[in-house]
């Protein structure tokens, strides 16, 4: 992640200082912009730029999540190691509890990463007004999608007769989401869609603007992580291990 942000970063010099990289931006059609996630921003400007940067961050941080929450489930079948776990006198609901624990801190450390890397190396660039509160905001957000992602692979790793199909099918979900956010980027005739994408949950213009994380959003965010986390308390006692 650290690799990720040092590399994006160290482009913007050529967009900040304008010139003939600037001229191609302002020159491309607003649908190409949208299909790169520049949309209306200002990349010659530092807020514009991590908003363009912050897209592919996001992404990188969210196929982590749900490629771990289906893995750290589903991981004992794979490894053949059921019946070891299964034979210790504990309950399934400890050994769910202490996955999800571990895979809630793998994120944070993640997150925590992200956030130190993305305000280091911007402060690095940055000439103009500070933008770190910008930039909490932004992995803020991301945290929660993050939250999304990672509970949404534990429930299908846990719900499904075949755990090791469960990391293709919420990568799936997960690229199936990024495509819609494309989409509505595209038109404004199918904003419905968003609903089915957390990429799309919250607005980067609004917080490039200041405005903050929506509140309602939030919420209904981490109800939807918390339907999720009580499917995998539901299923994963219930399921038979395949040994």
């Amino acid at each position: 992640m650290f690799l990720l942000v040092a590399s994006g970063m160290g482009k913007y010099t050529a967009y900040s200082s304008g010139g003939q990289n600037a001229d191609i931006f302002n020159t491309m059609p607003y649908s190409l912009k949208a299909l790169l996630g520049i949309g209306s921003f200002d990349v010659t400007t530092m807020s514009g730029y991590f908003a363009l940067l912050f897209l592919y961050i996001e992404l990188a941080a969210a196929i982590h999540a749900v490629l771990l929450g289906a893995g750290i489930v589903a991981k004992e079948e794979r490894d053949k190691t059921s019946e070891f776990l299964m034979t210790k006198p504990i309950s399934r609901t400890t050994v769910i509890t202490g996955k999800l624990f571990t895979a809630f801190v793998n994120v944070v450390v993640l997150n925590i990463v992200s956030l130190v890397s993305s305000i280091a190396m911007v402060s690095l660039y940055n000439k103009g007004q500070d933008i770190s509160s910008e930039i909490a905001l932004f992995l803020l957000s991301m945290f929660i999608v993050q939250l999304i992602f990672l509970s949404l692979g534990a429930a299908l790793a846990a719900s499904m007769k075949n755990p090791k199909a469960s990391g293709s099918l919420a990568a799936g979900i997960l690229f199936a989401a990024f495509v819609i956010s494309k989409i509505t980027d595209l038109t404004d005739r199918v904003n419905f869609l968003n609903l089915f994408s957390p990429f799309k949950y919250f607005n980067y213009k609004d917080l490039v603007e200041g405005d903050g994380l929506n509140i309602t959003i939030v919420v209904l965010s981490l109800l939807l992580v918390a339907v999720f986390s009580v499917s995998t308390y539901y299923f994963y006692p219930r399921r038979d291990l395949h040994v």
